[in-house]
């Protein structure tokens, strides 16, 4: 699968639906996905859920059909144990898997929201996602990855901070509703840090790939490439991206480092010749 879709959302185009685009990330991890039965699979959770009594009443009963059905009838819940592997970043399989990292599983609740017309939003917490739904009358955040647990502004502000140590108690902005465009970043940036976790450094180069190809201004996805080249031993196309981050940041705190090591990356070049 070409990611032509999330290449579209990355640009802002309102077109591409935020569960093609989330597809189209999984597809670094498999190449050969399709997405209609995924698709297809979204469509049947949110006519299961319109069946359920009260699904389509108001918000508290939305809300409270929502999220026994997701997370006590079907089972999505949090990956407590293997939260780092890659397959939680992945929206195909955490419909198959029905677990999931915060923002893959507030997707699930996005997209099912939205195929039922309900007005939810991702709210992009620091260290975590959760959802906001807000139809004027009734409003909550729901927390996808503790089983749907509802949470008020303050309780968001603590999470944040358990996680994080960040205190967003006196941001606004914090709680503030995030774009597709926002989500797929965070969905991709998740990914590669998978990756380079457990060492698979091609598949992060070319995740990276496209966050350089949408944010070329950004010199820390540069620095990020060339330090996953390296590891492939890719010493000409790691040395581009060094010189490509510090022409970026000339003034970088780690600029001495970076030179270091484009001093050895040329020493190693020299061998090769």
């Amino acid at each position: 699968m070409k990611p032509n879709g999330l290449r579209a959302a990355l640009r802002n185009d309102s077109n591409v639906t935020l569960d093609v685009a989330a597809l189209e990330v999984a597809a670094f991890e498999y190449p050969s996905l399709e997405c209609g039965q995924y698709l297809a699979a979204l469509d049947q959770i949110a006519e299961g859920l319109a069946a359920r009594p009260g699904a389509l009443a108001g918000g508290p009963e939305f809300v409270s059909a929502a999220n026994s059905y997701l997370f006590g009838e079907l089972g999505f819940r949090g990956a407590e144990t293997d939260y780092y592997d890659p397959r939680n970043s992945c929206l195909n399989q955490v419909l198959d898997r029905r677990t999931g990292i915060p923002i893959t599983l507030s997707v699930v609740y996005l997209e099912v929201a939205r195929r039922l017309g309900r007005p939810a939003f991702g709210i992009g917490l620091p260290g975590h996602f959760v959802v906001e739904y807000n139809d004027g009358e009734f409003s909550t955040y729901i927390d996808s990855f503790h089983q749907g647990k509802l949470l008020d502004r303050e309780e968001c502000a603590r999470v944040a901070r358990e996680i994080t140590g960040v205190d967003i108690s006196a941001d606004p902005s914090a709680l503030e509703r995030v774009s597709t465009r926002y989500i797929l970043v965070r969905m991709l940036n998740n990914l590669r840090s998978a990756y380079f976790r457990i060492k698979q450094y091609a598949k992060a180069a070319s995740v990276l790939d496209l966050l350089v190809e949408a944010f070329p201004a950004n010199g820390e996805y540069y620095k990020a490439r060339g330090v996953a080249r390296l590891q492939l031993r890719d010493y000409g196309a790691a040395r581009r991206d060094f010189e490509g981050y510090l022409k970026i940041a000339p003034d970088a705190t780690d600029r001495p480092e970076v030179i270091r090591q484009l001093e050895a990356i040329h020493r190693w070049l020299g061998r090769l010749n």
